[in-house]
């Protein structure tokens, strides 16, 4: 046998090496020609730089368009910076819901089967099918005086819209499906047995979470509220539905901007926005970085 063996070896070396030889003479399929990749690669950049690049030059531009003091001076306003809090305050509430929210069902629909598995998914993105102007108008027909709940709330004295618990609810709403969507498909790619060793070797529900399932996709969580929280700093449409507009109170940033840019204060709406811009370049740095370290592993830390 292992004559024979060792008679085979050269032929297999031999045959595999004429294998490599036929696939090196020939042409890489996914290789286009030359003048096809400038013109597409010309075309992509092209398309970035008007529609990406450029609009970003122009809000910093007009921000800093009469001087560095003019900037700081329309930060430093009391409205842009009761904007800001309550942004802030804001896309901290919606992230940590959803936080919560998203680890529950990442866990449940990647770890488990259960009837309406399909439905809850379906759930999870509807979001991203429905406008953010018709999500506001849905809190409007259920919290609006008029609404479902609105006579019974009028009556206890609460009021949720044209007040923080609507932008909230609209925010968290609208944001709800980024930290489950960037959870979903790595659990789901680790499968179950890291767990099922655990449990089997006497560690409790919580105990299997915190020190298997959560160190093995700290970099998904970071990914997905880094996303979430982008989002909800910068939604406009289901939050200009229930705020009310009211100036110094339920204005966030993307709202002040729209109020100042109306009023012809030109370097204080941009101001504003600029910050907004920055968000959205260290968004897109940090998400680099997050993805890099998805790619090569970094939930299992190998």
């Amino acid at each position: 046998m292992s004559v024979e063996m060792t008679l085979q070896a050269p032929s297999v070396a031999s045959s595999a090496t004429s294998r490599r030889v036929a696939q090196a003479g020939r042409p890489d399929p996914r290789t286009e020609p030359r003048l096809v990749r400038i013109v597409v690669t010309t075309l992509a950049l092209a398309f970035l730089s008007v529609f990406v690049v450029l609009p970003l030059i122009v809000v910093f531009v007009e921000a800093f368009g009469k001087g560095i003091a003019a900037y700081f001076s329309a930060l430093a306003d009391a409205e842009a910076w009761d904007a800001i809090r309550l942004t802030l305050l804001v896309a901290l509430v919606s992230v940590g819901t959803n936080l919560v929210f998203g680890l529950c069902a990442a866990w449940a629909i990647a770890k488990f089967d259960f009837p309406g598995k399909t439905f809850l998914i379906t759930l999870i993105d509807l979001p991203f099918s429905v406008s953010p102007v018709i999500s506001g108008l849905v809190f409007v027909l259920l919290f609006g005086a008029q609404g479902f709940f609105g006579p019974w709330m009028q009556r206890h004295g609460l009021q949720i819209l044209f007040a923080f618990p609507g932008i909230a609810l609209a925010t968290v709403f609208v944001t709800f499906p980024f930290v489950a969507r960037a959870l979903i498909p790595l659990m789901q790619e680790q499968g179950t047995q890291e767990e099922e060793a655990a449990v089997s070797l006497g560690a409790s529900g919580l105990q299997t979470f915190f020190r298997v399932t959560l160190p093995n996709i700290k970099w998904g969580v970071l990914y997905g509220v880094l996303l979430c929280n982008a989002r909800a700093m910068g939604e406009f449409g289901a939050v200009s539905v229930v705020s009310g507009h009211i100036r110094g109170e339920t204005n966030t940033m993307p709202l002040l901007v729209e109020i100042l840019y109306n009023e012809y204060q030109m370097v204080a709406s941009f101001a504003i926005a600029s910050l907004l811009a920055m968000l959205a370049l260290i968004t897109l740095v940090v998400k680099t970085v997050l993805e890099r370290q998805l790619d090569e592993g970094g939930p299992r830390d190998h």
